[in-house]
């Protein structure tokens, strides 16, 4: 008898949230360090009353300061690309690719000059680190991803699993093909392209189980299509010997793709969530027992 998968998905959890979700502040800090000398300097242009003059003296004395600029900014990218009424400008801050006059247009037009010449700051390191907090939001998608990675491998490891010898993280199917001897190239697309899994666990008896796994706590297109994805790679790889795909997925975003989720539940053997981890799962599926849906609690 198989698993009911409205009791299934009743069993998602809201959030996996840990305390570091909100804001990764070691990143933070080690961002701004990077730049502090960079931000020190050019902190000498604020309050200046003749700060176009400045800025190009520092620039001649101190060009690596110019790395800095970007983020004051709030963007990464050390290439910015400016679209005026008459020029077109794409502005290099490793490497100065343009005359000094040019970088003063640069902040001078985008409001960089007027932040720092009337005094509305006091300090860029100050400065940037607010910044970075502010787009260390940005990457929270991300760490709810992580965070369900570290969830999944905290249980392989309390299954008694050791990384790097019975299980891994981060592999990608040539890999796999190297260590296992298994022919993944239905899922490769002849091995012209690499499909990297979240783990890969080896089975008590030799069955290589390789594992995706996310979280959502929201609704999104995003979810429908991973649903369809897996379910592609369970309906192409039924045939592969010695080998398992297992999805651990968990969230009330499901909620909102239920149809495409069960779609994905009635043909891929091995999808669990955190519940099921909780219920040992994963020792069921090294110690190789007859785990199939509905046997979930034998």
């Amino acid at each position: 008898m198989k698993r009911n998968f409205t009791e299934w998905l009743a069993t998602m959890k809201d959030n996996i949230t840990s305390w570091r979700y909100y804001t990764d502040f070691n990143k933070v800090y080690e961002n701004v360090e990077k730049i502090k000398i960079e931000l020190n300097i050019l902190n000498s242009l604020i309050g200046s009353k003749n700060i176009e003059n400045d800025f190009k003296n520092i620039i001649k004395k101190y060009p690596n300061v110019i790395s800095a600029i970007p983020i004051l900014l709030a963007k990464r990218e050390k290439e910015i690309r400016i679209n005026d009424a008459n020029n077109e400008y794409f502005f290099n801050f490793i490497k100065m690719n343009y005359s000094i006059d040019n970088y003063v247009l640069f902040m001078r037009n985008s409001g960089l000059f007027d932040l720092l010449s009337n005094h509305i700051i006091n300090n860029l390191v100050d400065y940037v680190l607010g910044v970075e907090v502010g787009m260390d939001t940005n990457g929270r998608k991300n760490r709810t991803g992580s965070i369900m990675e570290d969830l999944v491998e905290s249980f392989l490891i309390k299954a008694g699993l050791i990384k790097n010898k019975t299980y891994f993280k981060q592999m990608k199917t040539s890999e796999i093909k190297r260590k296992f001897s298994l022919d993944l190239s239905s899922i490769s697309n002849k091995n012209k392209t690499e499909k990297v899994f979240d783990f890969v666990f080896i089975g008590a008896f030799g069955t290589i189980y390789c594992c995706e796994c996310n979280f959502y706590s929201q609704s999104g297109s995003k979810l429908n299509e991973t649903a369809r994805s897996y379910k592609n790679i369970a309906l192409e790889t039924k045939n592969i010997e010695h080998f398992q795909f297992v999805w651990f997925t968990d969230g009330k975003g499901w909620n909102f793709a239920k149809h495409n989720l069960e779609e994905t539940f009635d043909i891929l053997e091995y999808v669990f969530n955190l519940n099921d981890l909780e219920k040992g799962c994963i020792s069921k599926l090294i110690n190789n027992e007859l785990y199939i849906q509905g046997k979930l609690d034998n």
